[in-house]
C-alpha cells in the first residue's frame, strides 16, 4: 500500500505516549507518578452526568443538526455574554468532538502549499502537526520565559507576509501555564488591523483556570477583528469532561458555513447524550468550577516553590491553566533526557518541552492535575534522582 505523503506530516502528542508507558510501567508493578497528563483529576459533576443518563434514557440516540442543537448553541452564547462579556449569534457557533477540532478545521480551511500559519511555540503540539498536515508552513511565534511565558506583539507582526493566512493564539496556555496580558493583546490587535487577508484564531479552552486576580482575554473583545476571529473553547477543562470530547468554536459569519460543512463531511455531528451533559454543564450550578480551580491554584502555591528548591530547576510561576514548565538548564540534562529518566528510574511522569516545539528545549512540562500527595512526592523522587545522577558522575 502507498499512503499519502502528508501522513507523514502528522505529529503526535507526546503526554499520550507516556501516558502508555506509565500506564506499562504500572502494570508491570511499578510505582509510578503521572504529572504528564493535561487532565483535570476530578470526576465530571453529578449533575452534568445524569443530564446525559437522562438524554439516553430519553431517547436521544439519534443525528442532531451538524453544528449542535439550538439549545446547546443558545446556552453557549449565554455563557460567552457572562464570562466575556461578548455578544455572538448562535448561528456562528459550531459544537464540535472536542477542542482539537476546531483548530484542525482552522488549518485545513487556511492551509495550503505556499501559505503561513503562525503558531506558539512552545505550544500545544497539536497546532505545528495540523498546520503542516495542511500543507501549510508553520511560522512560530516565540514564548519567553522572563515574561512569564507570552510574546513580543511586535516580533509576531513582524512575522507576518502575504502569504499568512492565520495566526493561532493560545492563553492561558498549554503546555506553559503562562497567560497573556491585555497590553500585549492590545498591541497586537492594533497591529493586525494593517493585515486584513490574516485571520485569527484564539484557543481559550483555559479561561475559567486564572490564579492571582489574572484577567482572561478574548480576541472577540476586538470589534475592529470580529469579521475574522475564531474563538476555540469547550468543556474539557472547565467540567472535567476530557472523555466526553465536545468542545466549540466560535466562527465568523463567513466562515461558520464553512465549519459545519468540515463538520458534516468529518463526524456528522456530536454524540446526542453528550450534547445534553454540556448544556446542563453551562446552565446548571457552577460551584464545582470554583472549587476545581482553587484546588488547582493550591496545587500551583505548592509545586513551583518546590520546584525552585531543587538544585539546578528554576521556575516562574504559573498564572493559568494547570501545568508548572520548569527551566532545567542547570540540571546540565537535556529535556528529552530527562523526561525519560525521570519516568524509568524515578518513576514520575513528566513531558519534555521539547515535544511542545523547538523553543520548549531546556524545559519540562509538569501537570499540577494530581494530589498534593502526588506532588510532593513527584518533588522528592525528582530531587534525589537528580542527586544520585550528580553523585554518580562526580
Amino acid at each position: 500500500m502507498q499512503i499519502a505523503e502528508r501522513m507523514g506530516r502528522l505529529g503526535t502528542e507526546t503526554a499520550f505516549d507516556v501516558l502508555a508507558r506509565a500506564g506499562a510501567l504500572q502494570a508491570a508493578g511499578r510505582s509510578i507518578i503521572n504529572l504528564g497528563i493535561g487532565q483535570p483529576d476530578f470526576r465530571t459533576p453529578d449533575h452534568i452526568v445524569e443530564a446525559g443518563r437522562k438524554a439516553l434514557a430519553d431517547g436521544h440516540h439519534g443525528y442532531t443538526p451538524a453544528n449542535g442543537i439550538p439549545a446547546l448553541r443558545e446556552a453557549v452564547v449565554a455563557d460567552i455574554a457572562t464570562y466575556r462579556r461578548c455578544k455572538v449569534d448562535p448561528d456562528a457557533i459550531v459544537v464540535v468532538p472536542g477542542g482539537k477540532v476546531t483548530m484542525f478545521f482552522a488549518a485545513l480551511m487556511f492551509g495550503e502549499p505556499g501559505a503561513e500559519i503562525l503558531y506558539p511555540n512552545p505550544g500545544f503540539p497539536i497546532y505545528e502537526s495540523a498546520i503542516k498536515f495542511s500543507g501549510a508552513t508553520p511560522v512560530p511565534i516565540p514564548l519567553y520565559e522572563e515574561t512569564g511565558f507570552s510574546f513580543d506583539a511586535e516580533e509576531v507582526l513582524a512575522k507576518i507576509t502575504p502569504r499568512t493566512r492565520l495566526v493561532m493564539l493560545n492563553s492561558p496556555a498549554n503546555p506553559t501555564g503562562g497567560v497573556v496580558p491585555r497590553e500585549t493583546f492590545d498591541r497586537l490587535a492594533e497591529g493586525l488591523e494593517a493585515h486584513p487577508h490574516v485571520a485569527i484564531m484564539s484557543d481559550e479552552i483555559y479561561s475559567r483556570l486564572l490564579y492571582e486576580g489574572r484577567e482572561h482575554v478574548t480576541m472577540l473583545d476586538y470589534p475592529a477583528l470580529r469579521d475574522r476571529v475564531i474563538v476555540l473553547d469547550g468543556w474539557s477543562k472547565t467540567y472535567a469532561m476530557t472523555g466526553w470530547r465536545i468542545g466549540y468554536g466560535v466562527w465568523p459569519e463567513s466562515l461558520a458555513a464553512h465549519a459545519t460543512r468540515l463538520a458534516i463531511n468529518c463526524n456528522s455531528c456530536v454524540n446526542a447524550p453528550t450534547q445534553h451533559a454540556a448544556l446542563a454543564a453551562l446552565t446548571g450550578p457552577q460551584d464545582s468550577v470554583e472549587t476545581m480551580r482553587r484546588t488547582f491554584d493550591e496545587r500551583r502555591k505548592l509545586i513551583v516553590p518546590a520546584l525552585n528548591r531543587i538544585e539546578g530547576v528554576t521556575c516562574v510561576d504559573s498564572a493559568g491553566a494547570f501545568y508548572a514548565m520548569p527551566n532545567i538548564t542547570g540540571t546540565g540534562l537535556d529535556a528529552r533526557t530527562m523526561q525519560d529518566g525521570l519516568l524509568e528510574e524515578a518513576g514520575v511522569a513528566a513531558i519534555a518541552g521539547t515535544s511542545f516545539g523547538a523553543y520548549g528545549e531546556g524545559y519540562l512540562r509538569l501537570s499540577y492535575a494530581a494530589s498534593t500527595e502526588e506532588i510532593e512526592e513527584s518533588i522528592a523522587r525528582i530531587e534525589r534522582w537528580l542527586k544520585e545522577r550528580a553523585a554518580a558522575a562526580a
